[in-house]
C-alpha cells in the first residue's frame, strides 16, 4: 500500500487560514455582543417603566373615620347597588358628611386636602355594603393633588410639612389604588384610571380583527388560488405590498375623508378607529396569508383532488388548514401593530378627554396608547407615576393578545 502523502502547509495558506478563524471569531463575537447589548436595553427599558410605574397603581389617601350613628345617613335596599345610589347619598348631604368628619380627623387645612369627588368612594362602598350606615367606619379617600406631591416630597414646603404631618400619625399613606383598573379618565392624577382606554382598546380591536382577517384571508386565498396571472393581478399585488408601507397617518386621513363622511356623528366612536386600523392591518395579513398558502406542498392539492375533492373542497378543507398557522403569525403582527398605532386615531378624533368607559361600539372612546400619550403632556407629576403604569398595562395587554394568538396557532399546526 503506498504512503499517503499530507498536503504541504506553505506560510500563505497558514496565514490565510489564521485570517479566516480570526474573522469567524470576530463575527461570533460581535454576533454576542448585538445579543447582550439588545437584551440589556430591554431589561433597563422594562426596569425603568416598572419602576416609575410601581408608583402609578398607588395613590395617596387620608384615613377619615365617619360614624354613621350620628350622620343620619340612611341606605335604601331598592337603590342601594344601582345607578340611582349615587344621587340618593348626595341628596342626603353625604358630601357634608363626610367634610364634617374630614375636620374632625385632619383639621381644618388636612380637610381642605381631600380630593373633590372623595365622598363618592364613601357613596360607593355604602352602595356595595348598606350596613356601614349603622356602624362607624374608617375610609381611606384619595388625598388632593398637592397632597400627594407633599408626600412625594415636592410642593410647596408648607405642603410638605403638612404632608410629613398627617404621615408620621398614620392619617396619610399610599395605597394600592385598585379603582384604577375600574375608572376612566379625570383631570386629577389622584382620580384617573385605565379601564376607559382600555375598554376602548378592546372594542376597537375586536372591529379590527372582525373585519381585517376574513377579508385578508379570502384575497389571500383568491389572488393565491383562483386569480389569473396577469397584468391586473400584478398591479393588485403591487399595489398590497406598497400599502403595507404606507405610514399610518395616510390611513388616518382615509378614515376622516371617508369614515366620517358616511358616519359623523360616530367621531372618536370605537367603530371607525376599527375600520380605519382594519385598512392598515389588512394588506400585512393578505401578504403573510399568501406566503403562507404558497408554503402548502402541491402534492396536498394533487392528493385531494386525485380522490374527488371539489377545488372549493381542495382550498377550504385541506390548503386553509394547513396555512392557517402561517395566517395567524401575520395577524398577529399586524393587530400588535394595530394596538400600538396613535396617528390615524388622532385624525378620526380619538384624542377626546373621556370621563366614562364606552358603552357601545359607536360611543365616545380614546384607547391606551393615545390615553399614555395624552398623560404624558400632563405638567402634573402625578400623571408621570400614571403614565408608566399605563404602559406597564399596556404591555401586559398586548403579552395577553399575542399569547392568545400564538396558542391558537400552535393548535391548528399541522404537519406533512
Amino acid at each position: 500500500m503506498s504512503e499517503q502523502i499530507a498536503p504541504t502547509r506553505t506560510p500563505a495558506f497558514e496565514a490565510r487560514l489564521k485570517k479566516r478563524y480570526a474573522a469567524e471569531k470576530r463575527f461570533k463575537a460581535m454576533g454576542l455582543a448585538a445579543i447582550v447589548f439588545s437584551v440589556a436595553v430591554l431589561v433597563y427599558l422594562l426596569g425603568t417603566m416598572t419602576l416609575n410605574g410601581i408608583g402609578g397603581f398607588q395613590r395617596a389617601e387620608v384615613a377619615v373615620p365617619i360614624d354613621f350613628t350620628q350622620a343620619g345617613i340612611s341606605a335604601d335596599p331598592s337603590v342601594m347597588g344601582t345607578s340611582q345610589a349615587m344621587q340618593s347619598l348626595e341628596a342626603q348631604g353625604l358630601r357634608d358628611v363626610v367634610q364634617y368628619f374630614a375636620i374632625e380627623e385632619l383639621g381644618e387645612a388636612g380637610a381642605e386636602e381631600i380630593g373633590t369627588q372623595a365622598w363618592r368612594d364613601v357613596a360607593a362602598a355604602i352602595s356595595a355594603d348598606p350596613g356601614i350606615v349603622q356602624r362607624q367606619e374608617t375610609f381611606w379617600i384619595p388625598a388632593s393633588a398637592d397632597l400627594a406631591q407633599g408626600l412625594a416630597g415636592e410642593g410647596s414646603a408648607e405642603m410638605q410639612a403638612l404632608a410629613s404631618q398627617l404621615a408620621e400619625e398614620g392619617k396619610l399613606a399610599k395605597n394600592f389604588d385598585a379603582g384604577f383598573f375600574s375608572r376612566a379618565d379625570a383631570t386629577n392624577p389622584q382620580q384617573v384610571g385605565i379601564w376607559g382606554a382600555l375598554k376602548g382598546s378592546i372594542l376597537t380591536m375586536i372591529v379590527t380583527l372582525a373585519l381585517a382577517f376574513p377579508i385578508g384571508v379570502l384575497a389571500a386565498l383568491y389572488l393565491e388560488e383562483y386569480a389569473p396571472k396577469n397584468r391586473w393581478t400584478d398591479l393588485i399585488e403591487l399595489s398590497i405590498n406598497n400599502l403595507a408601507a404606507v405610514p399610518s397617518i395616510i390611513f388616518g386621513l382615509l378614515g376622516l375623508a371617508v369614515f366620517l363622511t358616511i358616519f359623523p356623528s360616530y367621531r372618536s366612536a370605537p367603530l371607525i378607529g376599527g375600520m380605519t386600523l382594519a385598512l392598515m392591518t389588512m394588506p400585512v395579513i393578505v401578504i403573510a396569508g399568501r406566503n403562507a398558502i404558497k408554503a402548502v406542498p402541491p402534492s396536498i392539492r394533487d392528493g385531494a383532488l386525485a380522490v374527488g375533492a371539489s377545488p372549493v373542497q381542495v382550498v377550504f378543507h385541506h390548503v386553509l388548514p394547513l396555512a392557517l398557522p402561517g395566517i395567524l403569525t401575520g395577524t398577529i403582527i399586524g393587530m400588535a401593530r394595530a394596538l400600538g398605532e396613535t396617528a390615524p386615531l388622532l385624525m378620526i378624533g380619538m384624542r377626546a378627554f373621556v370621563a366614562s368607559p364606552p358603552d357601545s361600539f359607536t360611543a365616545p372612546a380614546t384607547v391606551l396608547p393615545m390615553q399614555i400619550f395624552l398623560w404624558s403632556d400632563e405638567i402634573d407629576r402625578g400623571f408621570v407615576e400614571r403614565t408608566s403604569a399605563a404602559i406597564i398595562v399596556l404591555l401586559l395587554f398586548l403579552l395577553v393578545m399575542n399569547g392568545l394568538a400564538i396558542y391558537l396557532r400552535n393548535k391548528f399546526e399541522k404537519k406533512w
